[in-house]
């Protein structure tokens, strides 16, 4: 959903289902992961919920939708775009695995998950299946996971 808060900026909230182990483990492995990142090619965590049964994280809203939508419409992005894009993902995905204090891996990327902003940046999204990797760390375990 969207919310248009007093400062009339829109966000865009992301409401997790049910809350269960899973999705509590979802929820506090995005808030961790996203919080402690900051860079132009990844969204921009604003704020969360976590009151009762509430799960709410609080996005920047991203005006030009995902990936997906903007690839498979009638009206093909040019090339310069198809590249631009895929180096900004390419640049977030550096950030995440060389830049960031702890190293994260996504675990989950897609054309859903890659939202476009004003100018079609390139931001990578939804973090609830990432893995902090540590200092001491040369791999990670992930079995399967992510996109089906």
């Amino acid at each position: 959903g969207v919310l248009q808060i007093g400062s009339g900026v829109q966000v865009a909230v992301k409401k997790l289902s049910y809350v269960m182990q899973e999705i509590e483990k979802e929820f506090k492995t995005e808030l961790n992961v996203i919080g402690q990142t900051h860079h132009k090619n990844l969204v921009r965590l604003i704020g969360y919920c976590d009151e009762g049964q509430q799960r709410l994280l609080v996005y920047e809203l991203l005006s030009n939708g995902t990936l997906a939508s903007f690839l498979f419409t009638d009206i093909k992005p040019s090339w310069r775009q198809r590249i631009e894009i895929a180096y900004g993902v390419a640049r977030g995905l550096l950030y995440l695995h060389e830049e960031c204090s702890t190293q994260i891996i996504h675990c989950d990327i897609k054309p859903q998950n890659i939202l476009l902003d004003d100018y079609y940046t390139a931001r990578i999204s939804d973090f609830g299946l990432a893995k902090l990797l540590m200092m001491n760390q040369s791999r990670t375990h992930t079995a399967i996971r992510g996109t089906k």
